[in-house]
């Protein structure tokens, strides 16, 4: 009976839906390219051209899609952000009010990779920041009242990305943002720091108690 209720948990957990509909045909083996084919995110073999992996949502379609070192960075309709290697979803983040601009926007210019593994999401109320790796949020910047970035209105210099701010009461300088991976560009700035996380020292340790002193 043991064996019995075993196969048959093991057979739900297959039956169960994916999250978000995620629905993956995985084989990512060799360097590929990925890019949006109707409502999937298909990775291409980079020398042949023939595809070697499909990522679909059901219900949803890939509205805009960024390469990321081997990963994909794909932009839903309905306000979702995935990573993935080909081989599995490595995570979701929803956009806040995706369902107020994302229609009109259609996606165009809203991916800006920042370097230093640090994704920038433009929409016209906010720019959010998320670290690549983990999907983390790292910094997020509001546009000024009564302005809009326009995500189609960017420009990279260097390392930077100048970024359009159109505001009816502002000179033509306060209406370009320059970001980098750390955020807004401005004099004196103490930005976060954005990598992953290191291995906390054994003496932080709050889970091992300390030796005592004999």
């Amino acid at each position: 009976m043991a064996g019995v209720a075993l196969g048959l948990f093991g057979a739900a957990r297959h039956l169960r839906p994916a999250p978000y509909g995620d629905r993956l045909l995985p084989h990512a083996q060799g360097e590929w390219a990925a890019r949006a084919q109707g409502a999937a995110v298909v990775g291409y073999d980079s020398r042949t051209g023939a595809p070697r992996w499909r990522y679909a949502r059901a219900g949803h379609r890939p509205v805009a899609v960024v390469p990321t070192r081997g990963e994909a960075i794909a932009l839903w309709d309905d306000g979702l952000l995935t990573d993935t290697d080909g081989r599995t979803v490595r995570w979701h983040r929803a956009l806040p009010d995706a369902a107020e601009w994302l229609p009109a926007q259609g996606g165009t210019g809203v991916l800006r990779p920042l370097g230093r593994g640090i994704l920038a999401v433009v929409a016209p109320r906010r720019v959010t920041a998320y670290r690549t790796a983990d999907g983390d949020l790292r910094w997020v910047l509001p546009a000024r009242k009564g302005c809009a970035f326009r995500p189609e209105g960017a420009v990279r210099r260097g390392t930077a990305l100048l970024l359009a701010q159109p505001c009816a009461d502002a000179a033509w300088t306060g209406q370009l943002v320059a970001l980098d991976d750390l955020g807004r560009i401005a004099p004196d700035r103490t930005p976060l720091g954005n990598d992953l996380p290191g291995p906390r020292p054994r003496h932080l340790d709050a889970g091992k108690p300390l030796a005592r002193p004999r």
